[in-house]
């Protein structure tokens, strides 16, 4: 996607150091209340007129591994991301597509014919209704449905609202070449039994044209637009006496048919996740283990555990002590996905997997000491 450089008033471009380009990895200007919010917003719609704003509420600030806020879909998440991991992936939304696609039109679901046909609508209804990934990210037009999200379920003191600069709509799949991206009003393509997209005003952005294969991952990565980040307090002062949070049972309406039936769905994709992911996270385990216990056997002919060969190099200065504790987790995990594999949540096993990647690189450099 076209990258763009956000107009600041000069409040919040002093609070980040003068240059606009620096807000992703500036911290975000803090914001009392929720009127306060609307009055910064309201700013930067005012100058920044050639793009439509458009907010995501997190309660936390993700930020890559050079200090910048960074805004994946979820498809293209994680740090050492392989390609066959990538393609596992849209294995995955391709399967979900198919099987969304036969139970809407055995089931006469009203607009089944236009999702039968487009793309981008079969993975607006998975990637609404977390199904599994896609390459769209979830934006709303509305403030107050980003406050909501940030603050639901928040222990923290704080939550964040982003705002980015997107190319203003045409069209209820807007398409927009100049820029790389295409905007889906949700509104105007779920069938109308979908609940959710009312509630929450939501609109979902990808990268035109772009899938398992890209030149470069950052160019997927939002930051690109982002115009402006805050934080709020997590206090029912932020929303004073005229405003309120919207309730979680109206964001997630439990009398959602659409939900019901992307259920179905989603236990499928999360079986066909697990089963790859957990092969893949045994392989990955398997290549860890043998590269700890071959640098360690240079040093002795006694066999040994992963356990003893990692403590070893600790005892010697190879590893950190967080390296050290952080092997020994993915250790306790792998028994888990051995002995009770059943008892394993999908999501868990591609943060380890992730782990796994970046410590084989990091052991693998490591140099024998002593």
């Amino acid at each position: 996607m076209r990258s763009i450089e956000g107009k600041l008033n000069q409040e919040i471009l002093d609070f980040i150091g003068g240059d606009p380009r620096t807000v992703a990895s500036s911290n975000a200007y803090p914001i009392k209340t929720f009127r306060e919010l609307v009055e910064k917003t309201a700013q930067l719609a005012y100058l920044n007129k050639d793009h439509l704003l458009f907010y995501r509420g997190q309660n936390s600030d993700y930020r890559n591994r050079g200090g910048s806020s960074t805004f994946y879909p979820s498809i293209y998440r994680g740090d050492y991301l392989q390609q066959r991991e990538v393609n596992n992936r849209f294995d995955i939304l391709n399967g979900a597509c198919r099987s969304l696609t036969e139970l809407f039109v055995d089931r006469k679901v009203e607009g089944f014919k236009e999702l039968k046909r487009k793309k981008y609508i079969q993975w607006s209804v998975l990637q609404h209704y977390e199904v599994c990934a896609t390459p769209l990210l979830d934006f709303t037009h509305s403030l107050r449905v980003a406050c909501s999200f940030a603050l639901q379920d928040n222990d923290g003191d704080n939550a964040y609202i982003f705002v980015f600069g997107l190319p203003y709509i045409t069209n209820r799949i807007s398409v927009n070449s100049e820029h790389d991206l295409v905007n889906i009003r949700l509104l105007s393509i779920c069938p109308p039994h979908a609940l959710r997209p009312y509630f929450q005003e939501g609109y979902l952005v990808g990268t035109e044209d772009i899938t398992n294969t890209y030149d470069s991952k950052s160019e997927l990565d939002f930051n690109n637009r982002l115009i402006a980040k805050f934080e709020i307090p997590n206090t029912e002062d932020f929303w004073g006496e005229s405003f309120d949070q919207i309730p979680k049972d109206s964001l997630y309406p439990d009398n959602d048919p659409i939900w019901e039936l992307t259920k179905e769905i989603k236990d499928l994709a999360d079986r066909e996740l697990k089963a790859g992911d957990l092969g893949e996270f045994l392989k990955l385990w398997s290549e860890l283990e043998e590269t700890v216990v071959n640098k360690v056997k240079k040093r002795t002919d006694r066999f040994m555990s992963i356990r003893e060969a990692i403590r070893i190099m600790y005892d010697q200065g190879q590893i950190s002590k967080d390296l050290l504790y952080e092997i020994d987790r993915l250790r306790k995990f792998r028994n888990q996905v051995v002995h009770t594999p059943k008892k394993i949540d999908p999501g868990m096993i591609q943060d380890f997997i992730f782990q796994l990647e970046r410590l084989n690189e990091e052991i693998k450099t490591t140099n024998n000491n002593g």
